[in-house]
């Protein structure tokens, strides 16, 4: 079996969300969804939802981002873009260290324990201040199980695979 080519957007990584307008002529309050907020900073262009769009614009007020867009110069056109995701092309990304990984690629990874058996699927990341904690789903069951992004219990990611790898005993209990 053929393993289709990704559509544009899997090529993208998610990096804010579009907030409230600011002001009355287009500016709009962008929630940083990324580890590197400064990377705004320098942007010249983006996608708002599907859309590529030219910033014109970018500065910061305390955990917003305040961005202008080509096009968009009234309050009433940036009110229309709330809630769509800020996002840019995979190359644009901020390079990783080794062991790091974007949200985007752990959500919907197999979880498995280290004998094999097949737990769920991440479903969310959590970003608690001190470590990450992935939200799984577990087939048959009501609740989510969290599990803890620490090296004891998170024993292998495979981005390539589409597999996490885990020890933790007490979920099979």
């Amino acid at each position: 079996m053929e393993k289709s080519s990704p559509s544009a957007a899997d090529r993208r990584i998610i990096i804010g969300k579009v907030g409230a307008p600011h002001g009355v002529q287009g500016e709009m309050k962008i929630l940083p969804m990324t580890d590197f907020p400064d990377r705004f900073t320098g942007m010249t262009h983006c996608y708002i939802g599907d859309k590529a769009v030219e910033i014109t614009g970018v500065r910061y007020q305390k955990k917003h981002v305040l961005m202008r867009l080509a096009g968009v110069n009234a309050r009433e056109e940036a009110a229309a873009l709330v809630g769509k995701f800020v996002s840019v092309d995979r190359s644009e990304a901020v390079p990783l260290k080794e062991g790091e990984y974007y949200t985007a690629d752990i959500l919907g990874l197999s979880v498995e324990e280290t004998d094999g058996t097949v737990l769920g699927t991440v479903t969310d990341v959590i970003q608690t201040g001190s470590n990450d904690v992935y939200v799984v789903s577990l087939p048959g069951r009501k609740d989510d199980v969290l599990v803890p992004a620490l090296k004891k219990v998170v024993r292998e990611i495979s981005i390539e695979n589409g597999r996490m790898v885990v020890s933790m005993p007490e979920v099979m209990e």
